[in-house]
């Protein structure tokens, strides 16, 4: 029976995951895909992130793909193998805090999907802005690159030519097989990504060997996510000087934040993206009409002062 080939996309908090799926989602490639994503936080961003696409997408939120929601993820491929025809290949986003080496064990230990579906490649996206520093407090950060098959060095225009070579050999330090592309915005050949059949189980084994025992300790007890909703209009001035202000004074601990806002006299949404002090936004489409002009925010970091971000917050509201 052929099985279905699945590709895992990982990458830290902010390197760029969710640009790649998207670059996969609205590419000429002929191919259907079913997608799950996975979010940390208890609020979903990164869903409405995705392009709007005929493929059908699964939210996984409130819970790490390798830990506490791994149940979801093996009954969601289940229900998709149930459903073969209706797609080619699927692709999986994890957290970005993701130890990839459980979500790859789905692949070889559960008998109903080992039976239907294959590991194709565990494609890992690298910020070349903060790897370094995630190399040197992160543990996930680290497996995400141990495990990769394909590497993309991507926001390379974040960093110059002597920047890029010492991150490559610390990537080549921690995995000498896997193929490393430099990107800005994933900008790739997906054939570079896709259909690659190159998840090597003997690779793993070698530097893992416990990789196929069932059982994993994992925890991000010193990492927390705090999402906050509005459903009054933002002040678009107050929301960019309080939040320029966070991240200025605050930023080394935020490792990730991001939003969709609706601000006062605006009929498009306005997306915010921050990873550490580096923020940006845009408006993207128009609220639809049905469509709650809801706010939603997502910090993910240590020592997070809820009381304050939240004070801080809602003081950005427009009257």
């Amino acid at each position: 029976m052929d099985r279905v080939p699945v590709t895992v996309l990982t990458g830290y908090l902010g390197a760029g995951k969710t640009t790649l799926l998207n670059r996969i989602l609205t590419e000429e490639h002929g191919k259907r895909y079913a997608v799950v994503v996975n979010e940390f936080g208890e609020i979903g961003i990164d869903n409405d992130l995705v392009v709007e696409t005929d493929e059908e997408v699964f939210e996984m939120n409130n819970g790490c793909i390798c830990c506490t929601v791994r149940g979801d993820l093996i009954r969601i491929l289940s229900g998709l193998m149930r459903r073969k025809g209706k797609f080619d290949a699927i692709l999986i986003e994890t957290t970005g805090l993701a130890d990839p080496a459980p979500v790859a064990q789905t692949f070889f230990v559960d008998e109903d999907v080992q039976a239907k579906a294959k590991l194709d490649a565990v494609v890992t996206v690298v910020d070349a802005r903060h790897i370094e520093q995630r190399l040197a407090d992160s543990k996930e950060a680290r497996e995400q690159i141990a495990f990769a098959d394909v590497i993309l060095l991507n926001k390379t225009d974040l960093a110059d030519e002597a920047d890029l070579a010492r991150i490559e050999g610390r990537i080549r330090s921690i995995n000498k097989a896997a193929e490393i592309h430099r990107t800005e915005q994933c900008g790739i050949d997906l054939a570079k990504v896709l259909d690659r059949g190159a998840f090597d189980l003997d690779r793993i084994l070698e530097f893992e060997p416990s990789f196929l025992e069932v059982g994993h300790e994992h925890n991000h007890e010193d990492i927390s996510s705090i999402s906050f909703t509005d459903v009054e209009p933002l002040d678009e001035q107050l929301f960019n000087r309080w939040i320029s202000q966070v991240l200025q004074t605050k930023g080394a601990d935020i490792l990730r934040s991001k939003g969709i806002l609706s601000f006062k006299d605006q009929d498009d949404q306005f997306v915010f993206q921050g990873v550490h002090m580096l923020m940006d936004g845009d408006y993207r489409k128009p609220w639809a009409p049905d469509d709650p002009r809801i706010s939603r925010l997502v910090f993910i970091g240590r020592n997070l002062d809820v009381p304050a971000l939240q004070a801080g917050f809602e003081a950005c509201r427009a009257f």
